[in-house]
Order: structure tokens, then sequence, then C-alpha cells
């Protein structure tokens, strides 16, 4: 098992991978977008992702920015996004879901198109995301050899910069990703959108192991698929994160008529999914 000794490379959000690892299991990763089913409500659900069942939650919290083209989202995140497009949800509202895991013992971070880092201007975005507590930033559309702009930014503010890798990446332009980034790489298992599937990708743990032999040095994680406690445990016995979003989304109901039930809902699964990658390694 990699111990990923090199701190500076790891940033803030590999440390809490190397932390997980060295503790005999890899690292949860929780994505709800802000602003869904409304912004206080998407607040709670954050929070609620990182309780799960008695502190057996997420580790890092994907904080999601609507965004009216979402290429790599499946339908539900699609769904959520654009009705919290519709109810008037801002940029700044991310900042505040920010603060709000920043104050849990889970760790932060925002997961965005581009555009919308460009529009609001690169070195303001990472300026104004690490004041409120975040640890980086997932960028699936940016090419890591096209934003020099948004590199100067985030080593300005001390921000993991995370960006995608996939199946149909050629070892060169994995070795390029991985290289461009800080914290760790995000590795697709599929070639599509998101969305649970009832099965996980044979492709995950191949991409996993290529990424691992052309750059041993950062945490590999994997998304795309897993909705149970079992598929966690199955994608945690090879990855370094296990990612899960839609799973998570779909225990939110879009007009908020029962929160407080919907928030014991996501404890529950986010209680499921942590056994399973506790008991992914044993």
């Amino acid at each position: 098992m990699n111990t990923f000794t090199d701190q500076e490379r790891l940033g803030i959000s590999g440390r809490v991978v190397a932390s997980c690892l060295a503790a005999g299991r890899p690292a949860l990763v929780g994505y709800l977008p802000v602003g869904y089913p409304d912004v206080s409500g998407s607040v709670e659900a954050v929070r609620a992702i990182t309780e799960g069942i008695d502190g057996n939650g997420v580790d890092i919290v994907e904080i999601g920015m609507p965004y009216s083209d979402p290429l790599m989202d499946g339908l539900v995140i699609q769904h959520a996004t654009t009705r919290a497009r519709e109810r008037g949800v801002r940029i700044r509202d991310a900042f505040t879901a920010v603060e709000a895991v920043a104050a849990t013992s889970a760790t932060p971070m925002v997961m965005t198109y581009w555009n919308l880092i460009e529009a609001y201007g690169p070195d303001r975005f990472a300026r104004d995301l690490a004041a409120a507590g975040g640890a980086g930033v997932i960028t699936p559309d940016l090419p890591p050899d096209d934003c020099p702009e948004w590199f100067e930014a985030t080593d300005a503010h001390g921000l993991d910069r995370v960006f995608l890798i996939a199946p149909s990446s050629t070892d060169e332009r994995i070795k390029l990703t991985m290289e461009s980034c800080r914290g760790w790489v995000y590795a697709s298992s599929v070639m599509g959108v998101t969305g649970t599937r009832s099965d996980t990708s044979d492709a995950a743990p191949v991409i996993v192991e290529r990424a691992r032999k052309v750059d041993p040095g950062l945490p590999v994680g994997i998304g795309l698929g897993v909705s149970n406690g079992a598929q966690a445990a199955e994608i945690g016995a090879f990855a370094d994160l296990v990612i899960v979003g839609s799973a998570l989304l779909k225990c939110l109901d879009s007009d908020g008529a029962d929160l407080p039930g919907d928030l014991v809902r996501l404890r529950t699964l986010a209680g499921e999914l942590a056994d399973g990658v506790a008991r992914s390694r044993r």
C-alpha cells in the first residue's frame, strides 16, 4: 500500500486520504449539489452525510455547483441542479455550504464546471473558497494543459486541484493529468455520465492500476456508479477514494416536504457506505 509521503503534492485533501489509508481503509467522498431542495436544505444535507450513523459518515464532501450544461452529470443530478438553478442558487451559496462542512470533521471540496469559475474570476474564486475553509476544486471539463490562470490561483491560495482521467485516456494523458493534480486524481470508471448502477464497472480496477503504474505518488479516486455499502466495499478494495453522488441525492425529495425524513435517509446511507469502505480492506 502506497503511504503517499509527499505532503506538498498531497495538499489538504490528499492528506485526508493518506490518513484514512493509514487507518486501513480508503476515503469516502460524498457528492451533493448546493441549492437542492433549496439552499438551507442542501446545507443541512451536506452536514447529514458528514454525520452518518453515530458519526460514521463521509470523509470528504464534494459540493456541486449547479450549471446550465452539465456534460458529465446523469439524470438524477441534472434534475436536482436544474431545480436549484430555477430557485436562484448562486455561487456564493456554495461557499456557505463549504463553511458548514468545514465546521464538521469532514473536508469540503467543490465540484464545478470551468465556465462558472471563469465568470466569477479564477483568483477571486480561489480566494473566496479558501476563506470559506474549502480544500480544493474538482473540475470535470477543464484540460490541465489549458489553464495556467487556474494553476496560479490555486497555488496562490493553497487549494488542491483535481482533474479527471478516463478509460479512454492514453498513458501520456494520464501522466500529464496526474502531474497537474494536487490532492488526488478522479478516475472515471465508465465512459458516460454519472448515476447509480446495479453493478460496478469492470473498467474501474483497470484504470486505477494504469494510473498507479504511470504515477504511483498520487491517490486515485473512483466515481460513477457506487450506490450501496457492498459496492463501496468492492471499489474500496482497490481505490484510494470511493466517490458516491446520485445514490445520496436520491434520498432528497425535490420539494423538501419531508426534509427531516430525507436527512435520516441520508445519514443511514452515508453510514452504510462508510461501513462498506471500512470492511473493504479486511
